[in-house]
């Protein structure tokens, strides 16, 4: 079926996959890229697709809420996926507003858009929300989160994702609007902004930098394939029950101190180094405020009911994610100097 699907966040990490995901796979339906282009945003992930006559680009901020009411006018959407966010949590403790801004008001301004454009008429549409397992707090030595576990939030940035939730769930509670939420689990994969962990550590390495370890670096997160992710977002958006939430997790629990020093040896190895000489440049700094202890995400329903399953360990999975940092060293360039923000200008200002 040939659908107008407006995709949001989607020059970031997770969604410059999930657009080209959609844009290959779906060539009847026409994608819409809404992106602010923060530091996070970077057109140069979609240079392979920006060309193809299903994908179109939008420079907008979803804070504007008369601009989003305008752009479903115009393009007369009938699918959102909604992944624009303000998602680093350190930048959330030195800033909680522009995470309330753009995590809570952003998306009741789309929520709004899609209510008031949709009217009662939803058939066929869905607004699909993907939110975080920071939401649900912090986990002891043992469970998992599942979708029924209670929210408990502990960083402005998980507050404000759960702030989100809470209006989508209720839209549709209130308005009948539909709509499905997602929570996921920590992503790792190509072209993630390398303020995140395998990022920053992959680029340290390579520059013999120290590798900065909060407290004893014994927090455990759940590391999910960025493909993996956008792989089920196609299924949960084609296939999800309307008013459901889905979790979505990669199995591979890892302490941040193991998932370093295996960050460590595959570079060592790929570099021609000493084994162990990476692991000098550890270097354990005081703990972040609120650090989570622990994450681990509970994906049984997802994957009995929709069917989708993780295709790769992690081992396989940052073996890749190496391998691509390594042989696209003009793109981690251009993010760590700021040239990326120039290929907005170069490309589509003036065209």
């Amino acid at each position: 079926m040939k659908r107008n699907i407006l995709i949001t966040g989607g020059a970031g990490f997770i969604g410059s996959h999930v657009v080209r995901l959609f844009v290959n796979k779906y060539p009847e339906s026409m994608i819409y890229n809404l992106d602010k282009l923060t530091y996070a945003g970077n057109l140069e992930n979609l240079k392979d697709i920006e060309d193809r006559e299903n994908y179109m680009f939008i420079k907008g901020d979803i804070v504007d809420g008369e601009f989003i009411r305008v752009l479903f006018d115009k393009y007369k959407f009938d699918g959102v996926i909604h992944l624009a966010a303000e998602s680093h949590v350190d930048r959330s403790i030195a800033n909680p507003m522009e995470f309330v801004m753009t995590n809570v008001i952003g998306t009741v301004n789309l929520l709004n858009a899609a209510k008031a454009y949709w009217k009662d008429d939803f058939e066929g549409k869905l607004f699909y929300h993907i939110s975080t397992d920071e939401v649900y707090g912090s986990l002891g030595e043992e469970g998992l989160f599942t979708e029924t576990t209670a929210y408990d939030p502990h960083s402005p940035y998980s507050a404000a994702k759960a702030s989100s939730d809470h209006f989508v769930r209720a839209y549709h509670d209130t308005f009948g609007l539909p709509t499905v939420i997602s929570n996921c689990s920590n992503n790792y994969g190509a072209n993630q902004f390398p303020e995140k962990l395998i990022p920053l550590f992959i680029n340290n390495i390579k520059n013999n930098k120290p590798l900065p370890v909060y407290g004893k670096g014994e927090n455990v997160r759940d590391w999910l394939y960025v493909e993996d992710h956008a792989n089920a977002i196609d299924v949960i958006f084609n296939k999800g029950k309307i008013g459901e939430t889905y979790n979505i997790g990669g199995n591979n629990e890892w302490t941040n101190i193991d998932l370093i020093k295996v960050l460590c040896k595959v570079m060592d190895n790929k570099l021609g180094r000493e084994e162990g000489t990476s692991e000098k440049l550890i270097t354990f700094v005081k703990d972040r405020a609120g650090h989570d202890l622990r994450y681990a995400i509970d994906s049984s329903k997802l994957q009995k009911e929709l069917g989708w399953k993780p295709s790769l360990q992690f081992e396989e999975g940052i073996e890749k994610t190496i391998d691509w940092y390594l042989n696209n060293q003009e793109w981690l360039d251009n993010v760590t100097s700021g040239e990326y923000k120039n290929y907005y200008k170069e490309m589509y200002v003036g065209r």
